[in-house]
């Protein structure tokens, strides 16, 4: 095997602010310690959490890289002690917690998948963060079951692309909410059952009329503040509310006696602060329920738009527009 480069291109966060203060540099290239694998990135998926990140408002973990980026695919180009060294050369996709926009990136091998014929290495590095994001909060932390209806918010983005997939191939009736028709349209396209337009149209009414008064068991919700309220007023009785993103504010006032009256269940998530043995579970358990499905063919992440590692300033504005349908990556 040729010998790896001292150096690597990435991409830092120079000061917290806007896109601009992401900036390309050079690092040294890490070593992989026991149980992880240095991977040559071929993709980094671009992610909402990478945004509050450079705003100054997500700081990594203790340990993880400073470099933003949580979700790669590329090729094992070294590891270290404990994986098998067949895994040279392998394509795998990862979740990482931190690292990711550079030209090599650490991932714990027990985080990583492998990337079967049926995706683009583009493709790959656009699934590990959704689809465990989505998979634990749908299906684990709101218990949702064949023939269940759910409300995802945010019916074009990342997350909400991949919910709409998911829940479609595991039986469920999807309502999401988008900004315009225009991306009402898109959502339809995705596979949603019902699309409304928040900006012209009160989705609490709307899910009335949809459900025929009943409400839905799940709402999926990436907006948090004043929404909660009223995403409550969508559930039907034993209804769930998982929150997974704050974007409309950390704070939210509900009525108490509501939720103890329909005995509602609110829970949330984050992924990245969670342990490595959590993560290899997940891992695991997406393997064996939705990975054979992946390699099928049967699904892909909705693909936006792929921008080189050096234009991430670029993508992260194109972000933040938005104007994305589904997934933006970087190419190494």
């Amino acid at each position: 095997m040729a010998e790896l480069p001292q150096t690597m291109t990435a991409i830092e966060i120079s000061a917290p602010g806007g896109p601009e203060v992401l900036r390309s540099c050079q690092r040294p290239i890490p070593a992989p310690g026991p149980g992880e694998v240095l991977l040559k990135v071929a993709f980094a998926g671009v992610n909402r959490p990478d945004v509050i990140q450079r705003k100054g408002l997500y700081p990594p973990p203790p340990g993880a890289s400073d470099i933003p980026g949580l979700e790669v695919s590329g090729t094992v180009v070294a590891m270290g002690e404990g994986v098998d060294a067949h895994e040279m050369g392998n394509r795998l996709c990862a979740l990482v917690s931190g690292g990711g926009y550079a030209e090599y990136a650490l991932a714990r091998f027990e985080h990583c998948l492998p990337v079967p014929a049926a995706l683009t290495m583009a493709e790959a590095a656009a699934l590990p963060e959704t689809l465990f994001t989505v998979w634990h909060n749908v299906f684990e932390r709101a218990y949702a079951s064949d023939g269940e209806t759910i409300l995802i918010h945010g019916g074009t983005s990342g997350i909400g692309s991949m919910a709409i997939k998911l829940g479609k191939l595991f039986g469920l009736i999807v309502i999401v909410t988008c900004g315009s028709d225009e991306k009402c349209a898109a959502a339809m396209a995705l596979g949603a059952d019902h699309a409304i337009n928040y900006a012209s149209t009160d989705f609490v009414e709307e899910v009335k009329k949809i459900t025929g008064g009943a409400g839905v068991h799940i709402v999926l919700d990436m907006v948090a503040g004043s929404y909660v309220a009223r995403n409550l007023q969508c559930l039907r009785e034993d209804g769930r509310h998982v929150t997974i993103a704050v974007q409309g504010g950390m704070v939210a006032e509900i009525n108490m006696a509501y939720v103890m009256s329909r005995r509602l269940t609110l829970t949330g998530s984050t992924l990245r602060p969670r342990s490595a043995e959590f993560k290899a579970l997940l891992a695991q358990e997406i393997y064996n329920t939705v990975w054979p499905i992946v390699s099928d063919g049967g699904l892909r992440p909705e693909m936006d738009k792929s921008f080189a590692l050096t234009d991430a300033a670029a993508a992260h504005a194109h972000m933040e527009s938005g104007a994305h349908v589904g997934k933006i990556v970087l190419q190494v």
